[in-house]
């Protein structure tokens, strides 16, 4: 039997990030290539004939799998229905700015966005943000929308965890999907942990550990940990643009992987809503390890974490609860 097309929220669908996203959606890489969709396509008033062109491009497409879009600036008519919104619009970080600066400008538009989709969404709607800093802002979403369950929040740190497992794939010269169970642990930020006690990968001679395998504890503990963190700095340094092919890829992951399912034995990076798991504080969006299956994310639980790896995940933790009091500043003053 035919499915029933799934209703996609993208804000911010103009920018760079929203014009690879779009494509993916519609091309089945998010839900699968039997799941038909409606794009709803949001930006702001002054980028509105570049939307609109974003609109004809994907018309001209032809996707098969698409089956409407609603291209507008309204951000009350853009929710109107949808099972999954992914959040990409925001105030972008410009030369000069500090990161409250960009709260400041952030957390008015989120709590609009957020009253919105608590209005106009399906019920069960679930919600991805990647506007930075994408784990405050999907704080400020969460308090915005109380009747949105808050297990259907999330924020993007698959990048991140996609970074992980290709840089790990680049030094063993393994491919990438040989390569598994890496974490990031925390913020979106620099404070982010990536994890790579518990990565394993497969080789000719089987599937072992990859610290095992990489024999360089300097290597596990300090080159590959900073090389994730800042590897967004050095593409912007490259590009002299932020990351937007490889985070619309990390987007569709994230919820392809929330929406159908991870792989048995495998999990993923997710940021949640905190409920105490592996002593980090239970009211802000933290990075945890998850598996995922028929909609719903279970944290991983019982991995051993050692002195090192608490240090890094209560340094990140603590940034966060700092950017939780900014945030709360910053709604306050609006």
């Amino acid at each position: 039997m035919p499915k029933d097309a799934v209703r996609i929220l993208v804000t911010g669908a103009a920018g760079k990030i929203g014009y690879a996203l779009t494509p993916m959606i519609a091309r089945g890489i998010m839900l699968g290539p039997d799941q038909p969709v409606i794009l709803h396509l949001l930006d702001i008033q002054p980028v509105a004939e570049s939307l609109k062109g974003v609109r004809m491009e994907l018309i001209d497409a032809a996707f098969p799998l698409l089956q409407g879009i609603l291209a507008t600036t309204d951000v009350n008519e853009a929710c109107k229905g949808v099972n999954i919104a992914v959040m990409v619009g925001g105030f972008p970080c410009k030369e000069g700015m500090e990161r409250r600066d960009v709260m400041h400008k952030n957390a008015p538009i989120f709590k609009a966005q957020a009253s919105a989709l608590e209005q106009h969404a399906a019920p069960d709607c679930k919600i991805l943000v990647v506007a930075n800093p994408a784990n405050t802002n999907a704080l400020i979403l969460k308090e915005f929308a109380p009747s949105i369950p808050v297990k259907n929040i999330t924020c993007l740190t698959r990048l991140d965890h996609n970074r992980a497992l290709s840089h790990i794939s680049e030094r063993l010269n393994v491919d990438v999907r040989d390569v598994k169970n890496v974490i990031i642990w925390g913020n979106h930020s620099s404070t982010q942990y990536p994890d790579a006690n518990y990565a394993t990968a497969t080789t000719d001679s089987g599937e072992k550990s990859v610290r095992e395998l990489v024999a360089d504890d300097h290597w596990i503990d300090s080159e590959y940990i900073n090389s994730v963190r800042e590897r967004g700095a050095e593409i912007i340094k490259a590009r002299k643009l932020s990351s937007a092919l490889s985070a619309a890829s990390a987007a569709c992951d994230h919820v392809h992987d929330w929406i159908i399912g991870t792989a048995k034995g495998t999990w993923v990076s997710m940021g949640l809503y905190s409920d105490g798991s592996y002593g980090i504080q239970p009211d802000i969006i933290y990075s945890f390890p998850v598996t995922c299956q028929k909609g719903e994310w279970s944290i991983v639980q019982g991995l051993k974490i050692n002195e090192f790896s608490r240090e890094k995940m209560d340094a990140s933790m603590k940034e966060l609860t700092r950017e939780q009091s900014l945030a709360y500043s910053c709604l306050n003053q609006t």
